[in-house]
Order: C-alpha cells, then structure tokens, then sequence
C-alpha cells in the first residue's frame, strides 16, 4: 500500500509511515474519503488548567472534538474504527465529575453516525493521585486511575478480530488446561447455562475484557533518554505503547492505514512500525513533533540521531530507516 499524497511535506519519513507538522484538520482534509481502516489518538484533555501541549475549555471542547470527528467518519473505510482515549476531569471548583467525556461520545454517535462497538476502560496503576484539593488535601475522594477509551464505527459491522489480543492464561488456568479432570467438574450454573467440559481446550489466550490494565511508567524509555541527552522538551503526556497495540492488533491487519490525529510523541506510529501498518501522524507542535523521531532512531549510534535530529530542525527531508524515499501517492 502508497501512502495517500498530501500537500505539505512530510517531517520525516520511515518504511511505513510519515509524520506531519500542521493542522489535523487540513491534514484530515486532504486524505481521500474510505481511505483510512484506523484512528487511533489521545486527544487533549478538557482539563481546568491550561497544558503546554494545548488543551481547550471544557465548555468549548466537545465542539471543537467534533470537527475531527465529523473529518473523521469521513475518511474511514466501511469497516473503519475511531479509537478516542479520553482522561476524567472534574468540574472547576467542586468535587463533581465533569460529564464531557460522555457528552462527546454522545454528540459523535447521535449527530455525526459513529456507532459505540464498545467501551473500554484504561485502568492506569501507576496514575497519580489527583486533584490534590479532593484527593490529597480533603480526602474526600478517591484517586482517579481510570481513562474511558470509546471504540467507535463507522458502521455497525467493523473490522474486529479479538483472537489477535489474547491475553495470557492465568496460572491456574493452565493447571486446568493440563489436567482438567483434577481442577474441574462441569455442572449446570444457577442461571441454567451448561459451560461443559471447554475451559479444557488451549486456545492460545483468553478473550481480554474491556478493562486494560496498562501502567503508564516510562521514565527510562528510549524517547525521554534521547530527549534529555539532545536537550528537547519530551511530550508530557504520551500514552503507553501498550494501548494503541491493543487497539492496532485488533482492529487492523498488516498494511492497513492507521492514523494519529493528536500524534504527539508519536507512539501509535511506532507501534504501527512495529506491528508492519501503513501509519500517518498529524501533530501541530513542530517542537514535540520533531522529538517524536527518536522513536524511530534509538538504535543508531547517538552521533547519527543528533545528526538527524539537526537536519530535521533545519528543515531537511529524513528518512528515518536511512531507505530511499518511501512512495508517497
């Protein structure tokens, strides 16, 4: 697959994909319709504080989300899927919950189509406890560890294919995969359904659930050494690998289109590099932008990466993986 033709230049380049500096929605824009299988983004939050990778008020954010939205729908094939992973807020100056997060879902599906295929819930462990006046100084609310991450269609008939995510077995359920007769007796439970003899059969993994337990610790990773060893600003809110993954597995095969509206660090593309899918990713600040291409260079000698760090800073066309200029139609 060519990735499709756009009429600013690409930052940077790798054997897949290409990274933006501009507006997602011009960039959006200039996609073909039913061209893309996959967005997968983390928007910025509707957050009360003002955050140095922008972030718009609450009462003018759910407007501003559906612009996207509405490109979005557009530019996803038939089976296409909208991932948005969205962070809880509370209402400014009280200890209620802010419901935005709810209101986008529910503009997106009732006034531009998406379906909900499912809600997923991204339970963070390692998620600071927070807001520090309700949660540390009052103590009278509990820490807020949970993102909601909506799976929306374009119809009700996506791409899926949940035998791609697997999670690995618990230890007692490979005891009971060895030897089922020791561990289990099928009978009848109290809602009448007769499970049998099945949990004896390996299937390689158990179904996930639409909890994903993914800590989000990455204070040794690749991207923020190389950031601080250039002396970069790294991008202060990237989400871990391990979601867009999940998400990317599932929902797309290899050489489908992925795309990053809020790309970020760029870790969707990375794990599209990785997991072989086409991936575009469209970031407004040049600054986080070009510190995204570390990703994409840890494993070259530190002289080169500041090399091509430079070069990018100066204006320079860069294909990471040091391959001719990938075909971009």
């Amino acid at each position: 697959m060519h990735l499709p033709k756009l009429t600013d230049a690409p930052l940077y380049t790798t054997g897949l994909g290409a990274a933006y500096v501009g507006d997602s929605l011009e960039l959006l824009r200039q996609l073909p319709d039913e061209s893309v299988n996959l967005v997968m983004t983390s928007p910025p939050f509707a957050l009360q504080r003002q955050k140095s990778y922008g972030n718009k008020d609450e009462h003018e954010y759910i407007d501003w989300l559906a612009e996207f939205a509405e490109l979005v729908h557009k530019k996803l094939k038939a089976d296409g899927s909208f991932v948005v992973d969205l962070g809880g807020a509370y209402r400014k100056g009280v200890p209620v919950r802010s419901l935005y997060n709810y209101r986008v879902l529910i503009k997106f599906c009732d006034e531009i189509g998406f379906h909900l295929a499912e809600e997923f819930f991204w339970y963070n462990p390692s998620k600071l406890p927070s807001p520090i006046e309700w949660v540390n100084k009052r103590k009278i609310r509990a820490k807020d560890s949970v993102n909601t991450v909506w799976w929306l269609s374009k119809t009700e008939w996506p791409k899926a294919d949940v035998s791609k995510v697997l999670a690995e077995y618990s230890e007692k359920m490979k005891k009971l995969i060895k030897n089922p007769e020791a561990y289990y007796t099928p009978a009848k439970r109290p809602s009448g359904h007769d499970i049998g003899s099945s949990f004896g059969k390996d299937n390689g993994g158990a179904i996930p659930s639409n909890l994903l337990q993914i800590p989000n610790s990455e204070a040794s990773s690749s991207y923020l050494k190389l950031c601080k060893e250039v002396g970069v600003s790294a991008h202060p809110a990237r989400f871990p690998a391990k979601l867009p993954e999940f998400f990317i597995r599932f929902l797309t095969d290899p050489g489908d289109l992925v795309v990053d509206i809020f790309a970020g660090s760029n870790t969707t593309g990375f794990v599209c590099e990785n997991e072989n899918r086409n991936w575009l990713a469209f970031e407004q600040s040049r600054e986080f932008a070009l510190a995204s291409v570390f990703r994409f260079v840890q494993e070259k000698p530190m002289s080169e990466i500041k090399n091509i760090f430079s070069l990018l800073a100066a204006g320079e066309k860069v294909d990471t993986l040091g391959l001719a200029q990938r075909s971009i139609i």
